[in-house]
């Protein structure tokens, strides 16, 4: 009962990525590109020939064959350093220094310890880009026993709760969760008086750093997360899930990076792919998770997204009506609104 569980051992080893630790997925030892210091991927190249593995995303702007599908392994030559690997797998000077290759991809071998590694990536909020070498762990490296990735809790442990009044309403109450394993927390906040027998007016609201707390003119995060809580107000009470998942999965920084792209003149879901990533990466079964921690089975969604009805209905929330939410439209994000509308499906 002292070991870690699987789950533990995959949260050790994105914490080991962020730091510039390299961890071992069978017999590959990977690292992330982003972090690894210049001394330790010397130290890989001394085991071994060593292979970059970046997602299908980015495999496709780089013009390299993904063998694997959602991700291509490329060789990396004698003689490239850390900025080498670095510039495969940024896209921020893709325009200044277009031609990267020729890359090589491999087609042979076991592709699943990179693709595990391209996930612990993401999930670490890194560049989806690990570099690695077959050989065998040095001691106090982490080691994934398997080869599957956990997938996010869907049922996040509570872990504290307290009264809050707040702007919107004298009587609200704020629930802490944290995901198993040592992941995310998430926020479910009641505002009001929340009738269970009924359905609960509900918004799944995804963090976002630059529109709530900076009040970023790029997206419509910031009013409609104050819409939401008013209108949960007015209605006399409602839920609002505030999820940690910053840029549509993706994390600040990378966030960041994709804003960066934007100026330079690709929409919101070309930069999240240059970047390797997909078009959203965010979980919502995490909101139905909490709703259910909450004690509510049927919602008065608030939201234009198709995503999240269909995957309330498939957790078994019962949505009885969708709840439009059409608000801080402004001249600087009429064109990222036209494309959540046009390529991600969003509703009128």
């Amino acid at each position: 009962m002292l070991a870690p569980t699987p789950s533990e051992l995959v949260a050790r080893a994105r914490a080991d990525l962020r730091v510039g630790l390299p961890v071992a997925v069978g017999d590959i030892l990977l690292a992330s590109v982003e972090a690894l210091p210049a001394g330790r991927l010397a130290a890989m190249r001394a085991e071994g020939a060593l292979t970059l593995a970046v997602s299908g995303r980015r495999a496709e702007t780089l013009k390299a064959r993904a063998y694997d599908g959602e991700v291509a392994r490329i060789v990396v030559p004698e003689d490239a350093d850390a900025a080498w690997l670095r510039a495969v797998a940024d896209p921020a000077d893709d325009l200044r220094v277009p031609m990267k290759g020729p890359l090589r991809t491999l087609r042979d071998g076991d592709a699943a310890p990179w693709r595990a590694g391209i996930a612990l990536a993401k999930a670490a909020h890194l560049l989806p880009a690990v570099v690695g070498v077959a050989a065998p762990a040095p001691q106090g490296v982490t080691r994934l026993p398997s080869l599957t990735q956990d997938a996010p809790g869907i049922a996040p442990l509570p872990v504290a709760a307290a009264r809050l009044p707040m702007a919107a309403h004298s009587r609200g109450r704020v629930h802490v969760f944290r995901e198993e394993g040592g992941g995310e927390e998430h926020y479910a906040v009641e505002i009001g008086t929340i009738d269970r027998a009924r359905p609960v007016l509900t918004r799944l609201h995804s963090a976002c750093f630059t529109g709530d707390v900076l009040g970023s003119l790029k997206c419509d995060c910031g009013p409609q997360l104050h819409a939401a809580m008013d209108a949960m107000a007015a209605a006399g009470g409602g839920v609002l899930l505030y999820l940690n998942q910053e840029g549509r999965g993706i994390g600040l920084a990378n966030k960041m990076r994709a804003y960066d792209l934007q100026d330079q003149g690709f929409d919101t879901v070309e930069a999240n792919h240059r970047l390797g990533f997909e078009d959203d990466e965010r979980d919502f079964r995490l909101g139905a998770g909490l709703l259910r921690r909450l004690g509510i089975d049927a919602v008065r969604l608030m939201t234009n997204n198709p995503r999240k009805l269909a995957m309330m209905a498939a957790q078994g929330i019962e949505v009885t009506e969708r709840v439009p939410l059409h608000v801080g439209l402004t001249p600087e994000n009429a064109a990222y609104l036209d494309v959540k509308r046009i390529k991600s499906g969003h509703l009128e």
